[in-house]
């Protein structure tokens, strides 16, 4: 049994950084996803892929893979340079702006 270890990205659809300062261990399927030929919905018989462990560190999440005999493959982030605008969003709207502001 394997799985990996990562730390997951924010959302895309928000610019916070919520969710992300976890660690996630998901179990890597041991077999393929099988398509339903009257529905079409997909499934398996992987009980394992639907779950997904949550831990405070990098180090916690090694540490229960290891004492559970889990094989973990560990990926690491890629962190993000925060882009902090010195006037902010009210900038757009300054009266003392001398140019014009268009899109």
């Amino acid at each position: 049994m394997s799985a990996k270890i990562y730390q997951p990205a924010r959302n895309a659809m928000q610019s916070g950084q919520a969710k992300t300062k976890t660690w996630v261990l998901e179990f890597i399927p041991s077999e393929a996803r099988a398509i339903d030929p009257l529905m079409g919905w997909t499934s398996s018989g992987d009980m394992n892929s639907q779950v997904k462990l949550t831990f405070d560190s990098k180090e916690s999440a090694l540490e229960y893979a290891q004492a559970h005999g889990i094989d973990a493959i560990i990926s690491l982030p890629q962190k993000r340079k925060h882009n902090i605008r010195t006037g902010g969003y009210g900038e757009n709207f300054a009266t003392k702006r001398r140019t014009v502001w268009t899109h």
